[in-house]
């Protein structure tokens, strides 16, 4: 097992390597220049230029690709031009509110996604069955910032049941230890502020969750009809047991590992997806600041977060190669 762990974190590294170089041909042929968006549409060329020089822009591509590695390697990933704050920190600043949002989204989709696909497999051909197909169809194809929208527009903009955005509202007194602000009011035991951020967390895990829940309720269906047709099944059924029984023992358990890899799929998703969710709905996470810095055509924030990304996403993803090793130990990690 560790032997795998080591192998797979090195796999990382060319992995890595090969994302700075899309990123940074990306970033650079990005409309618009750094210089002036911070300067500004009135800057003076002289001015301009002046910025440009101080970022290290007027040189040569390569040099500003070697120029852009070094922070890399020194493990602080540069600094903003636009705030000039270490993009490291920022990210980890940011990252507990995109952590929230997922974690929420996430369990929102498992909670609802795998009892959903079960009780479809359970009733193949059958009316749920159908409405299930077709609602996770829908969940699938309806883009993630079009649900954000109509969420907010239907429960917040027009009944005003849930608020329109932010993590809480900032006239609460909260104390903050760990920044995920429903946990921080949990250990504060300040309630009311616990219970404004879970209220502010609904609309944006719902929105963020949708597409997640459609594509597990899927798999799990798929996966429960697969194994109701293997053998061992109905052998278990034809000793007698219970149809819990054979569902906890049989169905669920050996059903279990192509909805685990889904989950796991699912939780990297979510950080791509997080950023249309947090501009929607003004969270202040990783999605919301790396939209920012889109806009302000800020490189080493883009190109710093888009990395830590995905160093997040091969961790989950190594980390449900492991699960799998725990849930059958058929699997060989090799």
């Amino acid at each position: 097992m560790l032997g795998f762990v080591v192998r797979r974190l090195l796999q990382l590294v060319p992995v890595l390597f090969g994302l700075s170089v899309l990123l940074f041909i990306w970033v650079r042929a990005l409309p618009g220049d750094p210089a002036r968006a911070l300067l500004g549409r009135h800057a003076t060329p002289e001015a301009v230029a002046d910025v440009r020089a101080r970022l290290g822009l007027d040189k040569s591509l390569p040099e500003q690709y070697v120029a852009h590695l070094k922070p890399l390697f020194s493990g602080d990933f540069g600094r903003s031009i636009s705030d000039g704050r270490p993009v490291l920190e920022s990210f980890f600043d940011k990252l507990p509110a995109t952590l929230q949002l997922g974690a929420a989204a996430l369990l929102i989709a498992v909670v609802v996604g795998i009892p959903l696909g079960y009780l479809a497999a359970r009733h193949q051909g059958r009316w749920p069955d159908t409405l299930l197909v077709s609602g996770s169809l829908l969940g699938v194809v309806t883009p993630v910032f079009f649900v954000a929208i109509l969420l907010r527009l239907v429960f917040a903009d027009w009944l005003h049941w849930l608020p329109t955005g932010g993590q809480q509202d900032p006239r609460i007194d909260a104390t903050h230890v760990t920044d995920f602000y429903v946990l921080d009011g949990i250990l504060t035991r300040e309630w009311d502020a616990a219970w404004d951020a879970f209220v502010h967390l609904i609309l944006p895990a719902i929105a963020l969750g949708t597409m997640a829940m459609a594509y597990i309720a899927r798999i799990t269906r798929a996966s429960v009809i697969e194994v109701l047709g293997e053998d061992y099944v109905r052998t278990a059924r034809s000793k007698g047991l219970s149809v819990m029984t054979v569902s906890r023992r049989h169905v669920l358990r050996n059903a279990l590992l192509a909805v685990v890899t889904t989950v796991g799929l699912m939780a990297g998703m979510l950080l791509s997806g997080a950023v249309l969710t947090e501009t929607v709905f003004n969270f202040t996470g990783i999605g919301h600041y790396l939209f920012e810095a889109i806009s302000t055509r800020d490189y080493p924030v883009i190109e710093g977060f888009v990395l830590l990304i995905a160093v997040f996403y091969s961790l989950i993803n190594l980390a449900v190669d492991v699960a799998y090793g725990v849930i059958d130990p058929r699997v060989r990690l090799s």
